[in-house]
């Protein structure tokens, strides 16, 4: 059996993979998060395919089509449910991935390539789930729609151009949804080919270790510790799913999306889901059209600035006692901003924004530079002091 798993093409590049890959022995449970990932999204391609069976892209059938899957579709509703908070644990596995990412390291040398993969995979999964969230058609998924690709209009030269093209008429109508229902049901299979690339590229160095040493000195294989390592997490995972779907399926969503999409009837407040919230509230916080989508744009690509931008001479922040209390200001800045995304424009909550907003920039642009070159010199210090 072993010889036959190394010796047939296929079945070796599995074996490589997921049985006799060395992998750091001192990797821990967030290292567990890319195969929740991968889970998320075969879940997410599966129950899609079976929604798809019944949806209608028409404008004028959209609504009641989804409708029609939640009544009258054997199990309609439960796949349908399975989907919509599918794409809400994507995001949350996602955002720990990258935080994960960030507080280890793993977007240094030699691993960059793995992180601009996956930066793009994170950029992707947005669009992907923006367009899902605006087949819905409801009141939420119409003004979503209208106020996201209305923002390209700020684009100098082409902007007034591009979003008629996009719309495909004067507003967002029947060819709209047509088209986010086309281009909805493609990437997913463009993010799957993604994901194969984001793990090429991991399989050249192998994964890093929480240590932030070469974890080349102790490795085990892959199967049976960390197979088993991730079952326990990924039974974790669907106890939380199956409660979300089962007990509290609406949850994670808008009460406005079950009123069907009326251009004439604005909401009160306009705000996208709750995963794209924190760049949401980013869009806002700054006052000109074109400077907000830039901002809004920016706070994705800038990610690929870190490894440039960390100086540092270690890996990770194990050991760096004042690159941990940034980063968990960090991460607090972040759910912050996610909460500034669904407030009013109103005093304080204006100021606010603009200060995470600035918070938020500065900590790829200032505080990781300075504050790793900091401690490059202390470590420098303490061992001339030895």
């Amino acid at each position: 059996m072993i010889a036959y798993r190394k010796r047939q093409p296929y079945i070796s590049l599995v074996n490589s993979y997921l049985i006799d890959s060395p992998q750091p022995s001192s990797i821990n449970y967030w290292y567990n998060l890319g195969s929740l990932l991968g889970l998320c999204l075969v879940i997410q391609i599966a129950s899609g395919i079976f929604l798809a069976m019944h949806y209608s892209s028409h404008i004028e059938l959209a609504f009641d089509s989804v409708e029609h899957i939640m009544r009258d579709v054997n199990l309609g509703w439960l796949i349908r449910y399975i989907h919509a908070n599918g794409a809400s644990f994507f995001f949350g596995c996602m955002y720990i991935h990258v935080g994960k990412a960030l507080y280890y390291g793993s977007y240094r040398k030699p691993r960059v390539l793995v992180w601009i993969i996956g930066v793009i995979i994170l950029i992707a999964t947005m669009a992907t789930a923006f367009m899902g969230y605006c087949l819905v058609y409801g009141q939420m998924s119409h003004w979503g729609a209208t106020v996201i690709t209305n923002l390209l209009s700020a684009i100098p030269f082409i902007g007034a151009d591009i979003v008629p093209f996009i719309w495909g008429g004067f507003s967002v109508s029947n060819p709209t949804i047509q088209r986010f229902f086309a281009l909805h049901y493609l990437l997913p299979f463009v993010l799957a080919a993604l994901v194969v690339l984001h793990l090429i590229a991991l399989h050249v160095h192998g994964s890093s270790n929480p240590i932030g040493i070469t974890g080349n000195m102790d490795r085990l294989s892959m199967h049976p510790y960390f197979i088993f390592k991730d079952a326990i997490t990924v039974f974790v995972f669907l106890i939380f799913l199956c409660f979300f779907v089962f007990f509290s399926p609406n949850t994670l969503g808008h009460p406005d999306n079950y009123i069907p999409g009326n251009p004439l009837v604005t909401p009160a407040s306009i705000v996208p889901e709750w995963y794209l919230l924190p760049f949401y509230a980013i869009l806002r916080s700054i006052p000109d059209k074109l400077g907000g989508v830039l901002a809004m744009f920016g706070a994705l690509l800038i990610l690929l600035v870190l490894p440039i931008t960390d100086r540092s001479l270690y890996r990770g922040l194990a050991f760096k006692p004042l690159s941990k209390l940034f980063f968990w200001l960090f991460v607090f800045n972040f759910i912050l901003l996610g909460n500034l995304g669904q407030l009013h424009v109103e005093v304080p909550f204006i100021q606010l924004g603009v200060n995470s907003t600035i918070f938020y920039f500065s900590y790829f642009l200032i505080i990781v530079p300075v504050i790793s070159t900091l401690e490059n010199i202390l470590f420098y210090l303490g061992r001339i002091n030895k």
